[in-house]
């Protein structure tokens, strides 16, 4: 199954199940309804769908005023830079909120413009930079395991989040791959277990994580595996313990973004560990950044299995 029908389908079985809903979004039940994100949308009769105009300002502040009305509300955008028009209700109007501990859920579900060539629309690919300006919960779906998770226990659970998809993937086969282990606020997931490598993915980068690990087990390199869903701060303890053990780390962050939680981990996993053979993957920043350029995350495995193969 395609990644966009897969999340589809679980959008569409919780929100039949959830009385005083609201959903709203441009062309969210019309036209492409966001490339099949939102295709075939249906509410409880005290629930509504609402195709609205592109006013992203107005559209966070509705969701956080149905908020303080006790109506839940779904707020569909196409692409995640538009939130940067309703910053100022992302910081000062949560900030109001929060403090009345909400009964309602309110969540932004934006696609990831990360398929590459949209120029200066694909250069903010990464919740960090909107989920740290006010300790946002925010939370990325890369496989049917971490997705199944995130969008039953927090689409349309009390308080706010911003669940994000990937543009790049939307159209891919949906990887399905076991997890060992999540924590139960799914800031992170473990799919593989091994005692040589430790493999931390961040954003959307568990396919490179997938494959790298496969590729290391092509030549006997037992390697664990991450994935880190989240976009705040966590007990970044287990993966910690992790790395003590393998005292071997790649650590692979698909952002782009100066502001990167993969740095503050990195930071941890160092001042902690003793770490023999460490690579860090993630992008540079050059003064092309706001061109149409390809938004695929180059990594040489050739170079990282020679590394730990020595």
């Amino acid at each position: 199954m395609k990644y966009v029908e897969y999340v589809n389908s679980l959008i569409r079985d919780e929100v039949i199940k959830t009385d005083r809903l609201v959903l709203y979004g441009q062309n969210i039940n019309a036209g492409s309804c966001l490339g099949g994100l939102t295709r075939n949308l249906k509410v409880r009769k005290n629930s509504k769908i609402i195709n609205t105009q592109n006013s992203e300002n107005t559209l966070v502040g509705i969701g956080f005023g149905l908020m303080l009305n006790n109506v839940s509300s779904i707020f569909f955008m196409k692409q995640q830079d538009f939130l940067l028009l309703g910053i100022d209700h992302l910081v000062n109007t949560y900030n109001i909120i929060r403090l009345n501990v909400p009964k309602a859920s309110f969540t932004i579900m934006p696609i990831i413009v990360d398929s590459g060539y949209e120029g200066a629309q694909s250069c903010l690919n990464s919740f960090g930079d909107f989920c740290s300006i006010a300790r946002i919960r925010g939370f990325s779906c890369t496989n049917k395991i971490d997705t199944k998770k995130i969008i039953k226990k927090h689409l349309i659970s009390p308080g706010f989040r911003i669940i994000g998809v990937s543009q790049r993937l939307l159209k891919q086969e949906f990887l399905d791959v076991d997890t060992i282990y999540s924590d139960r606020k799914e800031n992170y997931f473990q799919y593989k277990n091994g005692s040589n490598v430790t493999i931390v993915c961040f954003n959307y980068a568990l396919p490179y994580g997938l494959n790298l690990y496969n590729k290391l087990k092509a030549i006997n390199i037992r390697a664990s595996l991450f994935s880190v869903n989240t976009y705040s701060e966590f007990d970044f303890s287990p993966i910690i313990h992790n790395i003590m053990k393998t005292r071997n780390l790649v650590l692979i962050d698909d952002s782009k973004s100066g502001n990167l939680l993969s740095d503050s981990f990195l930071f941890n996993a160092v001042d902690q560990c003793v770490i023999d053979k460490k690579v860090i993957v993630k992008r540079k920043l050059s003064k092309n950044w706001f061109y149409p350029r390809p938004d695929k995350l180059e990594i040489n495995y050739n170079k990282i299995l020679k590394l730990f193969k020595s």
